[in-house]
């Protein structure tokens, strides 16, 4: 079986540095039936939006079968687990606790202290309430304090239990591929819409800070950012124009008014109906001091020139994971130093990297060589940055297990534990095998 392997006197090779999975409450809990529903839920009943026509009512069937995840994140070997709360469990539509839903995160909470597992808990991982986009969604300002009201209860409620708290996932999902292109829930489509949904997300983790910062301030608060680094496709300026501009809508857009209280120069390049509601005082507001900041990375994007629309993505080159994604490593450590010369940051987690892979079952085997190779090469890439100076602290593979991959439906696996959806039976695949290896021989 291929090995995980680090050099020897790596910061990564210490038990100082924290080694973790990750899941999403959506794509794994299931029992539909014990919360509310949300917009996921209403964009998979809708005809042609997930391409295996399925849906996140069962998933997993974390919300049972949790127990039996716990033993598997401990035979894992890991030092924490990052998973996220589902909004429309723990909050009823008046506002007021849901203390059943309450109570199941309680649980594993309490388990994974029991264990000495980090708990690092995302406050929303794109499952907003459905009562709350039929007021208009991300597109309501009112929605960043209905989400600031939920982490002040959440957070008062889980009192001592969390080591980590991250406000939001990747707010870039949520406002572009939910609010502008619509390949995402809610599925609104329209260039008008996707920085005003961008702006009061970011208001909304700004709010929640405050919230954090009151109830909680022994833990780690932040937030957890993704990063698709933009490549010019030649070293014409107009190429290269093209990328810079591609860079700053897609991924500057969410870190530079967080860390600078300000927007991109590109803001003012945009066409009027495009631009955010900005009041006064939100851009203090969205400029919290964080405690940490979570990059997810998965691929790079190349760029060219586009007279029509500033800049134009070009195909995927091999080679490429299960989901058409670039496997291009060199970006994820040119991403982290870039990041750290840019900003003032404070200390990093990497909360995903991993890769869907056309996972085969074989005798009771899952031997994903691909997915080990990929995890190498990225592991090999944060231990670089981390020469360069930049101040990573820990690395969660994405995912704990396979689940509902969003639009994909459940096609693509990204898990290094194996899910069988009609019998739920787990199978920890040979790159998981890897992970739990790489962990327990760190000195």
């Amino acid at each position: 079986m291929k090995k995980l392997t680090l050099p020897h006197g790596s910061a990564m090779n210490t038990k100082a540095f924290t080694y973790g999975v990750a899941t999403a409450a959506f794509q794994i809990e299931g029992a539909a039936e014990f919360r509310l529903t949300n917009i996921w839920d209403t964009f998979c009943a809708q005809p042609d939006n997930i391409a295996d026509g399925s849906d996140g009512l069962v998933a997993c069937d974390h919300y049972h079968q949790w127990q039996q995840d716990l033993d598997l994140i401990s035979e894992l070997g890991v030092d924490a687990y990052r998973f996220s709360i589902s909004w429309t469990r723990v909050i009823n539509e008046d506002g007021s606790l849901n203390q059943l839903g309450v109570d199941f995160y309680i649980r594993i909470l309490d388990c994974l202290n029991e264990r000495g597992i980090q708990a690092f808990v995302t406050l929303y991982h794109w499952d907003l309430p459905q009562y709350l986009e039929d007021q208009g969604g991300w597109l309501n300002r009112e929605t960043a304090y209905h989400f600031a009201h939920y982490a002040d209860l959440i957070s008062q409620a889980f009192a001592g239990r969390v080591t980590s708290y991250a406000t939001l996932n990747e707010p870039f999902c949520s406002a572009y591929l939910g609010y502008e292109i619509g390949i995402h829930a809610p599925g609104i489509k329209g260039k008008q819409y996707g920085k005003k949904a961008a702006h009061h997300l970011l208001l909304a983790h700004g709010l929640a800070m405050l919230a954090l910062q009151k109830n909680s301030p022994n833990s780690q608060n932040g937030i957890v950012l993704n990063f698709t680094p933009a490549y010019p496709a030649t070293n014409i300026p107009e190429d290269i124009h093209a990328a810079h501009f591609a860079d700053e809508y897609f991924n500057h857009w969410y870190i530079q008014p967080i860390m600078e209280g300000q927007y991109p120069d590109i803001i003012n390049q945009l066409a009027n109906d495009h631009l955010p509601v900005i009041q006064p005082g939100d851009m203090a507001i969205i400029n919290q001091p964080l405690d940490f900041i979570g990059i997810n990375y998965y691929t790079r994007a190349v760029y060219q020139a586009d007279k029509q629309h500033v800049f134009k993505e070009l195909p995927a080159q091999p080679p490429l994971t299960d989901m058409g994604w670039q496997i291009y490593p060199e970006a994820f450590s040119h991403l982290l130093i870039s990041l750290h010369n840019r900003y003032p940051l404070p200390p990093i987690y990497i909360t995903e990297n991993g890769a869907a892979m056309p996972d085969k079952l074989i005798n009771g085997e899952i031997n994903d060589s691909d997915r080990i190779d990929y995890y190498q090469s990225h592991l090999n890439a944060v231990e670089s940055a981390i020469t360069h100076g930049v101040n990573i602290k820990g690395y969660f593979a994405w995912s704990l297990m396979d689940n509902f991959e969003w639009a994909e439906g459940y096609l693509k696996r990204f898990g290094i534990v194996y899910v069988d959806y009609t019998t739920q039976t787990r199978t920890i695949k040979a790159s998981g095998h890897a992970y739990q290896e790489l962990i327990k021989q760190r000195v």
